[in-house]
């Protein structure tokens, strides 16, 4: 089994300037994400969670310290290159699910791949093989609107992975979800943890994805807390 990191951080710090005073929203920050694990970040609004998905992204840079994916430091990379980081090797879900309302389940997965220059036949096969790991294989052709709020997130799911990314970050993917649909989506994410050999380090606040993490880490003012 690969036991080298997907992800690494080290003395991670993000400061910002706002109205003369400096804020610091990410302090000292260390992470690792192994093949495999499902990593759980929470904390209060405003407690640093977002920005620091936004570091381990790439879309943003931090004030000091590393971010290492597949040993690759982004901190060095120009602005192309971590756009191309993160088409091959990171995927995004979010709450607000992101799906284009005029495409359908089965074009919305399948648009990154084709922006991404796979062949027709390679990208309709793994387009549908993710629609049908989420289950919405016999759903392929509708569109977000024609699904429920469940669906629609499963169909961001899919688009997240279809590219076969080694990471996957997820913020509040069930926040717009009752808690029963919650559920089955942090059962989905952990069956995509374990069937596609994938990290995934996701924010929320739902004390239910508790039950399927690897790692959770508690954030207050910027830094780590508390761990279990």
């Amino acid at each position: 089994m690969n036991t080298a990191p997907l992800v690494s951080a080290r003395k991670l710090n993000r400061m910002f300037s706002i109205g003369g005073e400096r804020i610091r929203a990410v302090r000292d920050v260390d992470l690792d994400v192994l093949p495999g694990q499902m990593v759980i970040i929470t904390g209060r609004s405003g407690s640093g969670k977002t920005t620091l998905l936004n570091l381990l992204a790439g879309l943003d840079r931090p004030t000091s310290g590393t971010v290492c994916i597949r040993d690759r430091d982004t901190c060095n990379l120009s602005d192309r290159q971590l756009v191309d980081l993160r088409r091959r090797e990171i995927g995004f879900v979010f709450q607000s699910f992101g799906l284009l309302p005029l495409l359908s389940a089965y074009e919305n997965v399948e648009l990154p791949l084709r922006i991404a220059g796979w062949k027709r036949r390679d990208r309709d096969q793994r387009t549908q093989e993710c629609l049908d790991l989420v289950g919405l294989g016999r759903r392929a052709n509708h569109r977000p609107y024609e699904l429920s709020g469940g669906e629609r997130q499963r169909v961001a799911i899919a688009r997240a992975i279809a590219h076969r990314p080694c990471l996957v970050l997820a913020d509040e993917p069930t926040g717009e979800l009752d808690t029963t649909t919650g559920a089955a989506i942090f059962a989905l994410l952990r069956q995509i943890v374990d069937g596609e050999s994938v990290g995934v380090i996701m924010v929320t606040h739902d004390l239910a994805a508790t039950n399927i993490a690897t790692a959770i880490h508690h954030m207050s003012d910027g830094a780590f807390v508390r761990e279990q």
